[in-house]
């Protein structure tokens, strides 16, 4: 099986490429936030600032099927250990459209949301374009 391109642009530390994965109706939905973001800016800024808060982020397992890849990823933040996977659904053309991402354990997603709490402004100035 092939690496999914989106692994490829991760694991490269592509930002641009990682964006340009990316459907303009994409939803995000978070492991942390509630209500999911929708649309291509929101969605890459949050994934450029997750480059930022993961320390020694690294996939371990990859599954496909069809349209559908689960990712398999383990990180540090903030000292604690993260096992994680991204979901993620390509349309017809080949970009995510709906990728959602689930972390464990309980401490570790606090870390991430409290890491991600800090990032926010900074996403916000991004998708505003300052």
């Amino acid at each position: 099986m092939s690496t999914h391109p989106f692994r490829a642009a991760v694991e490269a530390g592509d930002h641009d490429a990682v964006a340009a994965l990316l459907a303009e109706n994409v939803v995000f939905t978070s492991p942390v936030a509630f209500k999911p973001y929708e649309g291509k800016p929101i969605t890459a800024a949050i994934l450029r600032a997750v480059f930022r808060v993961f320390e020694d982020f690294r996939y371990v397992r990859e599954i496909a099927d069809g349209a559908d890849h689960a990712l398999v990823f383990q990180a540090t933040v903030d000292g604690k250990e993260i096992t994680g996977c991204d979901f993620l659904h390509t349309d017809e053309a080949g970009l995510i459209d709906d990728f959602m991402v689930m972390v464990r354990p309980l401490s570790a997603a606090k870390a991430l949301s409290e890491a991600m709490a800090v990032e926010f402004e900074q996403i916000k100035r991004e998708v505003a374009g300052v």
